[in-house]
């Protein structure tokens, strides 16, 4: 275990990602010089950790929402992830759904469909910011599997970012080569081969409650206001 870890809790987190997240910013600045940061948290845990590198980097934070596929008959099982406008990551679990294509459509609609909600929540019915020629900085609390970090990433390269950086906390030594096929940069301050959950890591944990996260992102948007940035 990384002698950062275990984290006081996801603001923690975020601190102490911001400095490299930020180096890593302005290494890919001198490939794009003219390319702006943006922040994507995945809700609601990544809010929270997302926060302090859009305030270093004195950017936009953005949310985007992906949502784990799981099999009708084992909830608990993820067999893909799925974001709100669609795009699909499938695990290797989905293997045995691939003779029953109307339950996994099923599945995937049941989770794009929460993911929609949940993307109109916290966007409050505003506009996204266009990731087209920015670099995209995607934040989580942690990655276990990677499905839905990926399916978010993968949502953004649709949208022709300069770069997308994949950022968290933590994640297995595992899923590390996966998560290369779909980010520039992976920024993590632990990528431990012993790995039972993402909330170990941390010394709180708690669920992050839909108002706190909104509040979270109002307080970040009318601070860029103030600050003439936004």
């Amino acid at each position: 275990m990384s002698n950062l870890l275990p984290l006081h809790d996801r603001q923690d987190a975020g601190q102490q990602l911001a400095p490299l997240v930020a180096a890593e910013v302005s290494l890919l600045r001198f490939r794009y010089p003219n390319a702006q940061p943006l922040v994507y948290a995945l809700p609601r845990g990544g809010i929270p950790v997302a926060a302090p590198i859009a305030q270093s980097l004195r950017c936009p934070l953005d949310v985007l929402v992906a949502k784990k596929v799981t099999r009708p008959d084992n909830p608990e099982l993820a067999i893909g992830a799925v974001t709100a406008d669609g795009q699909v990551m499938r695990s290797r679990h989905a293997g045995m759904m691939e003779t029953r294509t109307s339950l996994w459509r099923s599945a995937v609609q049941t989770a794009q469909a929460s993911a929609r909600i949940q993307q109109d929540l916290f966007s409050g019915g505003m506009k996204p910011n266009d990731p087209r020629g920015a670099i995209a900085i995607l934040v989580d609390d942690g990655i276990a599997t990677g499905l839905t970090m990926a399916a978010a990433a993968r949502a953004l390269q649709a949208k022709h970012p300069a770069a997308v950086i994949i950022c968290a906390p933590v994640a297995p030594s595992r899923v590390v080569p996966f998560l290369k096929h779909w980010g520039d940069r992976i920024v993590l301050l632990a990528a431990p081969r012993s790995f039972l959950s993402v909330s170990r890591f941390y010394v709180e944990f708690p669920q992050v409650e839909t108002e706190e996260a909104l509040d979270i992102l109002k307080r970040h948007h009318q601070t860029l206001q103030e600050s003439g940035l936004r």
